[in-house]
């Protein structure tokens, strides 16, 4: 399992970009699976703003790990999020912009959203498998919408399931371990201190951490990209 440790998050965001940017030279699409949260987005600001002219962005086709039960204009939207920092700045192809429809009932967007994978994905091992999956991970060591409480959703047999956050009760779509894990290249961006803890008991393997879904990714496809204050124990 890599890891590598950056000054701020910018200093990361020009990794990845560059990383990006290499990638959509190679082949006619690159299949990236994105993630919500607050270090994504410092991360689409900086794609958005020195990486806007460099990366062809009509040669990426964007999904999405998890997305909430919400209308796309919501706050709480994972693609509103990247429509605002992102998409609005960069001339990518609508057509290659495939959102998780949150506005529908859940089942159905879970069922809709399982449809758009495995039509759009390419299927290797009876398995949609993404170029590209980007995941963060919350203080209580969830990864995509698969919480601890709920952690045998990793393992189903499904493309996505549908999950609820322990305390809210809100919905969630998710897709599910077995896409994670079939993904060519997984990236871990997590950031801040609020992290360092988990990150700490998950990359040292510390007492009891399979109970985590953040851990249970595949190691040897996965880079970890932190910053030094949520990777202060692991130095």
């Amino acid at each position: 399992m890599a890891t590598k440790v950056f000054d701020s998050k910018q200093d990361l965001a020009r990794y990845f970009g560059d990383y990006l940017l290499n990638k959509s030279q190679e082949g006619e699409y690159v299949n990236i699976a994105l993630s919500g949260g607050s270090t994504p987005k410092a991360i689409f600001k900086i794609l958005a703003k020195e990486y806007d002219k460099s990366i062809d962005w009509t040669k990426i086709r964007f999904f999405w790990g998890d997305e909430r039960c919400v209308a796309p204009d919501d706050s709480e939207s994972n693609f509103g999020m990247t429509r605002e920092h992102l998409f609005d700045h960069v001339k990518t192809r609508g057509v290659n912009i495939y959102r998780v429809k949150g506005e529908l009932a859940p089942e159905e967007a879970v069922d809709d959203y399982i449809s758009i994978l495995e039509e759009n994905i390419p299927i290797v091992d009876e398995i949609p498998q993404f170029d590209i999956m980007l995941l963060g991970m919350g203080d209580d060591g969830h990864t995509a919408s698969i919480f601890p409480h709920q952690v045998g959703l990793w393992n189903s047999e499904n493309t996505c399931e549908l999950a609820q956050h322990p305390e809210t009760g809100q919905f969630r779509v998710t897709i599910t371990g077995n896409v994670i894990n079939n993904s060519k290249q997984i990236f871990f961006l997590v950031t801040g201190e609020n992290k360092a803890e988990k990150v700490d008991e998950i990359l040292n393997q510390k007492g009891d951490f399979k109970q985590y879904p953040a851990a249970l990714v595949d190691p040897d496809k996965t880079v970890w990209l932190l910053d030094k204050k949520a990777a202060k124990f692991i130095n």
